[in-house]
Parts: C-alpha cells; structure tokens; sequence
C-alpha cells in the first residue's frame, strides 16, 4: 500500500476545497502527485470521478482551468485528477522530448528497462490511486468513473 498522502496545499473552492497531494508510489517507485476537490457534502461518502489530463500536463490543470468544482458542488461529487507521469526519476532523455516522459505518461504500464521501473501509469490508476483514495478520502468506492481529454482519453 502506498503512503498516506501528505496536503502542499489547499483552496477554498465552491464552498468545497482543492487540495494538492504527494505521496510515496511503490507502483511507480517515487513520488506522485494528485489533486482532489471535496465539495461541501463531503462530511458524507460520496460518488468519484477520476479526470486523467492529456499530455504535458500535472495534478493541477483539471483543477485550476476545468471550473468543472462548481458542477461537482452541485451534485455532490469528489473529483480526482492525478499527476499524467512520474517526476524525476534519473532516468536519462526523460526530459529530451515533450511528447515521451516526463509529462507524457500515457496511462500505460511500460515493458522496456530503464522505463518500466517507474512508469507504471495504467497500474497506478487503475489500481494503487483508487485504493489510496478509498483509504484516505470520504467516497463511495462503488460509485467511481473515469474520464479525460486527449491523452487521458486515450487512457
């Protein structure tokens, strides 16, 4: 299991709140990033939706150009946008091209070494996020969906 997330920082938001997470990922072998807006019902489970961002982006572009908060406010839904690749990793040419690495995770779990010791992306969305999210966070884990842009819609 992973770490428990720890807040760098959180807004007020729709009478919710965006927080920005970091944790330890043994999926991916180092530390991820999320964000997570809880609307103000969140005294109470609640649905999940999960938006996987396209390519070059972070944790923090659904939440800061989506407006997509006042939406979830009104019907009560907490809403997850996790980190599109693991950050720096050491691994050599991670930061050569903008459409490969760093940024551009594509939500796939990768085959080839040295790749493949960090860049777990369809593992850790599909499988450590939720479970670290059901842990830490008020949501109903049999009300989840998943959607996204570009090459989140991809993923």
């Amino acid at each position: 299991m992973s770490a428990s997330p720890k807040l760098i920082s959180e807004y007020k938001c729709f009478d919710g709140t965006i927080g920005f997470y970091r944790h330890h990922s043994q999926t991916c072998n180092g530390e991820m990033r999320f964000s997570v807006y809880q609307p103000p019902q969140a005294r109470s489970k609640l649905p999940v939706l999960y938006f996987l961002s396209g390519l070059t982006c972070t944790e923090e572009n659904f939440m800061v150009k989506s407006g997509a908060q006042k939406y979830a406010a009104e019907y009560g839904l907490i809403l997850i946008a996790p980190d599109t690749s693991p950050r720096n990793t050491g691994i050599e040419g991670e930061d050569k091209d903008w459409d490969f690495g760093t940024g551009a995770g594509f939500y796939v779990d990768a085959t080839e070494t040295p790749w493949r010791s960090h860049y777990q992306m369809y593992s850790y969305i599909v499988q450590e996020l939720p479970a670290l999210i059901t842990e830490h966070f008020p949501i109903q884990p049999e009300k989840q969906g998943i959607f996204g842009h570009s090459m989140g819609g991809h993923g």
